[in-house]
């Protein structure tokens, strides 16, 4: 059987296989995860007061103070469907068309381990992990465009051959928990990201951007960036709990093959976001829990500059307004709101039944539905479930699926009414609409010890 001694170097056997998986896709609320591992998955996010095993570190640390020796890891088959649709001629964009993103089957890892051994006057528990944290991607095919400008391929969706994005966002964090009262614990837990991107086909926005040789081109760019994550959790009479948790935003370096097309020369910051949780055990068997969820999405420029700042940017002008500028056109986004409600039954020792379902505000307003065709991250919807069953000998199988219903935005072509090419003027509407579904299978094994007792 595993020991703890040979923990540290499994950890990092499962660090390096969830990284050769790990590819970029659309998360859900926004461009970030609904949850993090099997339990919280399957929970639709809630949990910031119920923390049951080692993935409570990327939620709320505070909540390790409940878990004791164990390592996990899970993978997640998520499968966005993503596509747009136009209702007549517009330019750079189809005329009266619906295209399909290619791609739609992505993996993304969780690993997680926490340990007591350590435990000193400063800590009781502390955990490593490592989170897909979110991402976006869209992969558009190359066909024949009828409404492209002059001096461009003619092809595709926006006119120069296959269109897309790739973000892909991994964090890593050593959280560390301490119960400073009955019934309070806090924790806290540095990060480290490491953010990947690529995009295609928009050279024809090149004569947009103050820095057009690091606009597109299919350029692989890495980035890394640091932030803290913290939190409380108190339980003001019994079966109770309240958690609080949040982040600062992980401040990153800039994407430099990418300057030309991100706002203040290539700078793409992992928002702040914040959770508030209440958990209650209605009986030894049975825990209900309601979240509330808040993404600072719009602090960062990239993603909460309109996408209209790109009519004040007069071409090769090189002012602020365009692509790569201090105040450079980005994708519009609000700052999101979710609500996240999660029941768990224990019905027998071995075995765990979990449900959940989140709502989230849409973070994509109408007037930047053209510049969504490349994240159209609009679901709103998400319906979880999953379960946990003890295999024996430490080991625990788990089991979650997710499912979002289609939704959609529709918005004006950006440059309606300009005329191209002498045709006359455009007034043309693009409706982005996204579903998703998902599967998570993940392994826990608790080192020697039983399951964290009910709180």
């Amino acid at each position: 059987m595993p020991t703890l001694r040979t923990s540290i170097s499994s950890m990092a056997m499962m660090f390096a296989a969830a990284c050769a998986f790990a590819v970029p896709a659309n998360a859900t609320e926004g461009y970030a995860a609904v949850g993090f591992g099997a339990r919280h998955k399957a929970l639709a996010g809630a949990g910031a007061a119920d923390s049951r095993d080692a993935t409570a570190a990327s939620l709320n640390p505070a909540g390790l103070v409940h878990v004791g020796n164990e390592m996990s890891m899970s993978f997640s088959a998520f499968a966005p469907f993503r596509q747009f649709e136009t209702d007549g001629p517009g330019p750079f964009l189809p005329p009266g068309q619906e295209v399909s993103s290619d791609k739609n089957l992505f993996f993304v890892p969780n690993v997680a381990m926490s340990t007591t051994a350590l435990k000193n006057p400063m800590f009781d528990v502390i955990a490593f992990t490592m989170v897909g944290n979110g991402g976006m991607n869209t992969s558009y095919p190359s066909f024949a465009n009828a409404d492209c400008p002059l001096g461009t391929k003619g092809t595709g969706a926006f006119c120069m051959g296959p269109a897309g994005v790739n973000l892909l966002q991994m964090v890593m964090s050593v959280a560390v928990a301490k119960q400073i009262a009955p019934g309070i614990s806090v924790g806290i837990a540095p990060m480290m990201a490491l953010q990947g991107f690529q995009a295609h086909g928009l050279e024809a926005f090149s004569a947009f951007s103050v820095d057009p040789a690091n606009m597109d081109s299919y350029k692989r760019d890495w980035t890394y960036g640091f932030g803290v994550r913290g939190g409380i959790e108190i339980a003001p009479m019994q079966n109770v709990r309240l958690g609080i948790t949040g982040n600062t935003p992980i401040w990153s370096e800039n994407f430099g093959k990418y300057s030309g097309l991100f706002a203040e020369g290539g700078n793409f910051d992992i928002p702040a976001s914040m959770q508030i949780g209440i958990a209650v055990d209605m009986n030894p068997q049975l825990t209900f829990m309601l979240d509330w969820r808040h993404i600072w999405f719009s602090s960062t420029d990239s993603v909460g500059n309109p996408s209209t700042n790109l009519l004040m940017c007069a071409p090769a002008s090189g002012n602020p307004y365009c692509f790569g500028g201090a105040k450079g056109a980005g994708f519009g986004w609000k700052d999101l709101d979710a609500i996240k409600f999660g029941v768990e039954y224990r019905a027998r020792p071995s075995l765990t039944l979990r449900a959940g379902y989140a709502w989230n505000t849409q973070p994509v307003r109408s007037r930047d539905a053209m510049l969504n065709v490349l994240a159209p991250a609009v679901s709103q919807h998400h319906i979880t479930g999953g379960l946990e069953y003890d295999l024996g000998g430490g080991y625990h199988l788990e089991l979650a699926g997710m499912f979002s219903p289609s939704r959609s935005v529709t918005g004006p072509n950006l440059f309606n009414p300009i005329a191209f090419n002498g045709i006359a003027d455009f007034d043309q509407n693009i409706k982005d609409t996204m579903w998703q579904m998902e599967a998570t299978v993940g392994i826990k094994y608790l080192f020697g010890e039983a399951d964290a007792p009910l709180k």
